[in-house]
This record gives C-alpha cells, structure tokens and sequence, in this order.
C-alpha cells in the first residue's frame, strides 16, 4: 500500500471548485448539453507503484438530470508557476495534474491486475483488480510494455502497452457490469476468436450497488491496418476513381428488388469486375458477424446470455420506442429544414411529406407475433467498432450506444440488428467515397448511381454470407416474411437515428440517412 496522503478538506474545495471546466474540456465528459450545478469529490484511493497519484471519483451535480459519477486519475505534484497543465492548484503550493499520460500510474494499474490487488479505503468503496488466465501469455518478457495513451478519446481512455496489452479505462462509472467486460469474458468463454482477448479487469464495489462497477478492462492488443471504416473508405477509392473503365455496365439498378432477393441473386462478372476484391471481404465481415452471434447465443444456462422467445410485450416496447424516435426526428427535421445545405432541402421536404409512411412501416411489429428468438448483441454494430488485420476482421467495443443507459445496453434484441448498422455502415461508406470522389475528381455525370451500385451489391454479399452462416439459428426468424419484417424494422429505425444524429452533429451529412430513408421506403 502507497502512503500517498489523502487530500486535505481545503484541497477538496478548490478542487471540486475547478472540476466544470476540467470536465468540459474533456471529450469522453458526456453531458456537455447540461448545466453543472457542481461537482464533489465522492472518493480519492491512493494508487500503489505510483507516487502521489490518485483514483478520483466524482459526482456531477446537473439542473437538467440526475447526477453522474466520473473516474478521474490524478497526481500531486509542486504547482507550476506558469500554471500550465495543473487541474487545480491547493494552498501550499500543491496542484493537482492529469495523469492519464503518466507512466508510473500507467504500470500501477497493469501491476494491479497482475497481482489481483484488493483496495479498500475505510468504509467507502472498494476496488478489486482480477486477471484471467490469458494474461500470462499476453504479458510477454521480450516486449517493454512501454505504456502510451491512444489519441482518440471517446467515452473512455486508452492505454496500450508495447505491442502486447491495451488498457481501456472508463470514465463514466455505472451502476453495473459494463457490456464490454460482460461480452469479452463470455466470448472468450465460448472460444470465440475474433475478439481481442480479455486479459483482467478493475471493478468499484460499493455496499449500495450489488453488483461490481467496471472501472477498467484489459485486453491482448491485436495488431492491425485500422478499423474496417478506414480500409474500406481505401478500398472504394479506385472504384470511383475508375468509373470510366466500365461502360458496359448496367447502372439500371434493381431498385424494386429487397435487398434479401439481391442477397439470394448471383453477382453478375461485370459487378466483380467493377466492385473488385471488397466483394469478398463483405463475405468475410457477413461470416465473422454470424460467428459472433452465434457465439453470444451459444449457453442456454447462463441468464445473462440465453436467448429468449420474442414476446407481445416486447414486440409492442420496441414499436413504442421506434415510434417516438421517428417523430422525434422529424419534429426536429421539420423544424429544421430551411438550414440544410440547399441541395438537401429538396429530399427533407419529400421525406416530411412521408411521415406517416415510415410509421406505417413499425406496426407489424405491434400486430404480428414474430417467432425468432432474442439474444445479446454486439449493439453498436458498424464499419468502425471492426479492426483490419490485413487478412480478417476482429470486432471490438461491445459497450453499445453510450446515449442509452447500462439496463437498455445489456436488453436481448434480435441480432438483425447489429446486421442492419452495418448495412447502413456500407451506405455511408459509398456516400463518403463519393464524396471524396467528387472534392478530388469534380462533379461526375450519374456518379450517385454508381454509388447506389456498390452499396446495394456489397450489402448483398455481406448478408448473403451472414444468412449462410446462420443458417438454422434460433435467432434468424422462422419464416421469410418474419425475416424481412425485423429486417426492415431495424434499417429503417437505424437510418432514421442517423437522420437524428446527423441533424444536431453534423448537417452537410443529413443527405445520406434521407437517400436511405427514402430508398428503403421505395
């Protein structure tokens, strides 16, 4: 046990004080939209093999929400005089500095999981690091494990150890199991191989929660080229940097077709030929999504993980939920409009006029008993939560849309669909090397159709594969029109939380949830 000494009641002010900015600043800090009313320090733990550090836990006090509780980690350290890099500075000279990047505190915590380290500090919460018996082959002698943080910080902080570990630390500290751990152990467990391999975990443990709070998790790192957005992005850019190489090609697409008839068509040798080797590695992605859905449904006896019947109860929750998303989407589509790119404005206003269309699509799903069975998902299933090995695809980050809270993270649903985000993921990689087409190339006659080209094929493959795979699953639906139906349900629930997303994040982009919209209302 370190003898840190714990930070005096002065020290706790000015930092709880300093903490809003701090917290603003940072991108993992989730509810940026909200007011902070303050923050308290809720715990600081001395951290063992790192002098003067600290695990900080936080609660943020809001005027719009209930109060969130944050992981910070911190060192004591001399207060700089130029004030630079210090999150807050203590009577007598002390300041308190981010420690994310510190290599001491980087190596405490892996030695934590090594040695299964139990802290506990009077009678607040507790904190248990464990380690799985992967990790004494992961943790290789011929590599430094030279710790450095990742550059990109979304809802948690990376760290990666030479060639070996990948630390993942998370910042918002949740009443339960994260997903990420619980998917990780089991796939793992079920000999499931494309998935980095769990390695250990640090957990919170307070007498309020019954269940353990994941703080960190520990993983083998898995070499890579990118995540499959990147090498996909690089693979479309030949295609439309050839487009003149394929003039006898049928841009007549089958638009009246669903996109199961495609998947059950055979690729013509002038699509091949056009869409080049990508073809196959949609194969290979529809395969690997297939393997780890039968993977998450394969052990009945464990509750977390056994697949369940679709009920009218269930049935009915999903169509309330698909409902009030789509008419909270075009509320703010409506009110919207006139701020599009003017060459959006035209598709929004025929969409506004489809309202009640896209609603008309979700009430089967109220009226009809579906027979399929439900299980745990990977649940924010797209092009960028897959890595590129150069020869397979590993899939990462089951933590779900961070948007919801842990309960609805953790729900069984249908795996069609993790298969429809990433339907909608090959969408917008045609619309995004389209677009780098035209900023390299200029404006190209029909350019869209052949985007619509490659989208349509490559998601034909990828569920032709998939669908193959799975054949006999208990989850796929007993009857192709129930197929169809969830199918349907959920590409057209994901587009409509693009249109959603993209509205509020990212405008320019709002043209690509509407194309797809009103393709598959087509």
């Amino acid at each position: 046990m370190t003898n840190n000494p714990q930070l005096t009641l002065d020290d706790k002010a000015a930092l709880e004080a300093a903490l809003p900015a701090y917290l603003r600043s940072k991108r993992w800090f989730r509810a940026k939209a909200y007011t902070i009313t303050s923050v308290d320090v809720a715990q600081t733990i001395p951290l063992p093999e790192a002098p003067d550090s600290y695990l900080v836990i936080v609660q943020v006090n809001y005027e719009e929400s209930d109060p969130h509780r944050y992981v910070l980690l911190l060192r004591l350290g001399p207060a700089d005089v130029s004030h630079q890099g210090a999150v807050a500075e203590f009577p007598g000279g002390l300041a308190a500095y981010d420690a994310t990047a510190d290599h001491a505190l980087a190596f405490g915590l892996l030695s934590a999981i090594r040695s299964g380290l139990d802290l506990r500090e009077g009678d607040m919460g507790a904190i248990s690091a464990w380690s799985t018996s992967s990790l004494p082959a992961l943790y290789s002698a011929d590599d430094a494990l030279h710790p450095t943080v990742m550059g990109v910080e979304q809802s948690n902080t990376s760290v990666r150890y030479g060639t070996s570990l990948i630390l993942k630390l998370f910042r918002r500290l949740e009443d339960g199991v994260s997903p990420e751990l619980e998917i990780g152990r089991f796939l793992g467990e079920q000999g499931f191989k494309n998935t980095p391999p769990l390695a250990g975990a640090i957990e919170y443990h307070t007498t309020s929660i019954p269940e353990p709070q994941t703080l960190a998790i520990l993983q083998g790192f898995v070499p890579n080229q990118g995540d499959a957005w990147s090498y996909t992005l690089a693979s479309i850019a030949p295609y439309y940097d050839n487009l003149d190489s394929h003039p006898d090609l049928d841009l007549d697409l089958p638009r009246g077709s669903h996109l199961l008839d495609l998947a059950g068509a055979e690729v013509s040798p002038a699509v091949q030929d056009a869409v080049g080797p990508y073809l196959h590695s949609a194969r290979l992605l529809g395969r690997r999504t297939a393997e780890m859905h039968s993977a998450l449904a394969s052990d009945p006896a464990n509750l977390a993980f056994a697949p369940e019947p679709f009920t009218p109860e269930y049935q009915g929750a999903m169509h309330g939920s698909m409902r009030a998303l789509t008419e909270e989407a075009f509320r703010l589509l409506r009110g919207r409009v006139d701020d599009l790119p003017s060459e959006t404005r035209a598709e929004a206003s025929t969409l506004l006029n489809h309202q009640s269309d896209v609603l008309a699509r979700f009430e089967p799903l109220s009226a009809h008993q579906i027979q399929a069975m439900r299980t745990r998902c990977h649940g924010d299933y797209h092009l960028g939560q897959v890595l590129w090995t150069g020869t397979d695809f590993i899939i990462i980050d089951f933590e779900g849309e961070p948007v919801r809270s842990l309960d609805e993270r953790r729900l069984k649903h249908s795996p069609l669909k993790d298969v429809a985000g990433m339907l909608r993921s090959f969408h917008y990689a045609a619309y995004s090397g389209m677009f780098d087409s035209i900023s390299k190339h200029g404006p190209q006659e029909g350019i869209e159709l052949w985007a619509d080209l490659w989208q349509l094929w490559i998601s034909a493959a990828y569920l032709r594969s998939y669908l193959d795979t799975a054949a006999g699953a208990p989850w796929l639906p007993a009857t192709s029109a129930d197929l169809r139906l969830l199918l349907d349900a959920h590409l057209l629930e994901k587009a409509v939380y693009e249109l959603l997303y993209e509205i509020n994040m990212r405008p320019d982009w709002v043209q690509i949830p509407l194309k797809g919209i009103l393709q598959l209302l087509s």
